[in-house]
């Protein structure tokens, strides 16, 4: 199921179970609370005070995650799930208040000996209760946060199971010090506010541990282990050549992975969609419905030969080269190439080009002594050819293109036949196309070879020909 199907299902479990975490800590601040005053338990009154705190951070869960999975908006770009680990970072600090509060009045307590505890079943009544809850309540709100990775209902949850612990440690306090009231033991009378130190203590640790989790998120601290595991699953993509930045960030239960990779340079920009696309793959397999962003630079590759180089040039000026040839005279290399330039240049305009090109060419391949180029002129425009015209003398002067186009072809023996044959008109010119087929295992060196020989040939007998046009087929394409 994609992230958009399951999205209203996640954002009703996790509103319904924070309204229930919410709910739950409001009965149970009241008892406890209720319960301390009748007491004059500390130990009972600080475990209240602490569930009016998970009240405190269960209202901000609530509302943290109403708006966490609202879309993202102008003003939040990438979503508005931080304001799940806020929430977090707000439980953290009032647990950590409540805890000094705590162990300020047992120190008080304990060193001064203000405050009588009345003991009576009703605050050990409620202390089982509360266990009860929070034992269930914190099983509901792991499950949840574990499902859709919710920081803000993980630390809800934490807050209810550490309610467990506190809670337990006052009660064994409480009876602890009725013990001592009824057997006369005096030293027995500092359990309730030592169990209440014992249990604050706990909590801090826990609290400074999801705070600097918290803390993490929000300052953008990369999650190593899953940045690793990105690292090497992209570079295992074939065709990248590195991974140049790679910058990895969690938002609420949203992560975003943000990368540079480093591809050769003569990939086309189709090669690099599909590349991109392989990546992103590879890094979603790593973390499910993760936001990626892919940037992509050309790099020089290791292996590219002399004429990869050369076209990286031509490329990089926007101009299409063709015939590049590379040439070892005397132990000393020289390239010749065609350019094809606008037609509409002037001829110092288009010399300056290619000079600038050739300087170009000789600083990219520097075992190069040489480049000479040969500057052709791409049409800028839309040609309308046109038929020759009508009547028997312009038949046949078609009739006699043709017979000496196929006559030429008798002359290389590799030509199966010449078909499809089209001569038109366009301005003052005769131009000629038409289909060549050759034997399938023929190299392309030698196709060209051929066909630029039959065009040559075709010329010299029918001068009037300016242009000519021949698409070479294989034999086993030919259905005639």
């Amino acid at each position: 199921m994609s992230a958009s199907n399951h999205l209203p299902e996640m954002t009703a479990a996790k509103r319904r179970v924070a309204l229930h975490s919410m709910l739950a800590a409001a009965a149970m601040t009241a008892l406890k609370l209720a319960a301390g005053l009748l007491s004059g338990s500390l130990g009972v009154l600080s475990d209240g005070a602490h569930s009016g705190l998970d009240l405190i951070g269960s209202a901000l869960t609530f509302f943290s995650v109403r708006v966490s999975d609202k879309p993202a908006d102008e003003d939040h770009t990438y979503g508005h799930a931080k304001f799940e680990n806020l929430s977090a970072f707000v439980e953290a600090g009032l647990m950590a208040i409540s805890c000094a509060w705590i162990i300020w009045e047992a120190i008080q307590r304990i060193f001064h000996h203000n405050g009588v505890v009345h003991h009576s079943i009703w605050p050990v009544l409620v202390l089982v209760t509360s266990i009860i809850v929070d034992y269930w309540r914190s099983r509901q709100l792991k499950a949840v946060a574990l499902q859709y990775n919710s920081t803000a209902l993980a630390a809800d949850a934490f807050h209810f199971s550490s309610d467990i612990w506190s809670t337990i440690a006052v009660l064994l306090g409480l009876c602890l010090s009725w013990i001592g009231s009824v057997a006369g033991i005096g030293w027995l009378s500092y359990a309730d506010p030592v169990a209440a130190i014992l249990v604050s203590m706990m909590i801090l640790r826990l609290t400074w541990k999801l705070t600097r989790e918290t803390s993490e998120v929000l300052l953008d601290a990369a999650p190593t282990e899953t940045r690793q595991k990105i690292l090497r699953a992209v570079k295992a993509v074939d065709g990248v050549l590195a991974i140049e930045q790679a910058r990895v960030r969690r938002a609420g239960s949203s992560t975003f992975a943000d990368l540079t990779l480093a591809l050769p340079r003569s990939f086309t920009f189709e090669h690099t969609g599909e590349l991109v696309r392989a990546a992103t793959e590879a890094v979603q397999r790593v973390v499910p419905e993760v936001d990626v962003v892919i940037h992509t630079v050309p790099r020089e590759n290791s292996t590219e030969s002399i004429f990869d180089r050369i076209r990286a040039v031509a490329a990089r000026n926007n101009v299409a080269v063709h015939e590049v040839s590379v040439q070892s005279i005397q132990g000393r290399l020289r390239v010749e190439q065609h350019v094809e330039l606008n037609e509409s240049l002037t001829l110092a305009a288009a010399h300056n080009f290619v000079t600038s090109m050739e300087k170009e060419i000789l600083r990219a391949v520097p075992e190069l002594d040489d480049v000479i180029t040969h500057i052709e002129s791409e049409p800028g425009t839309i040609e309308r050819p046109q038929p020759l015209g009508s009547g028997e003398q312009m038949e046949g002067e078609v009739s006699r293109i043709e017979r000496s186009l196929r006559s030429v072809a008798t002359a290389f023996p590799e030509i199966i036949d010449v078909h499809e044959i089209l001569v038109g008109r366009s301005g003052e010119h005769i131009q000629l196309s038409c289909h060549c087929t050759l034997p399938d295992e023929l190299t392309m060196q030698r196709v060209h070879e051929i066909i630029t020989n039959l065009e040559d040939r075709l010329k010299l007998q029918c001068p009037e020909i300016s242009k000519v046009l021949i698409h070479p087929e294989p034999e086993t394409d030919n259905h005639r």
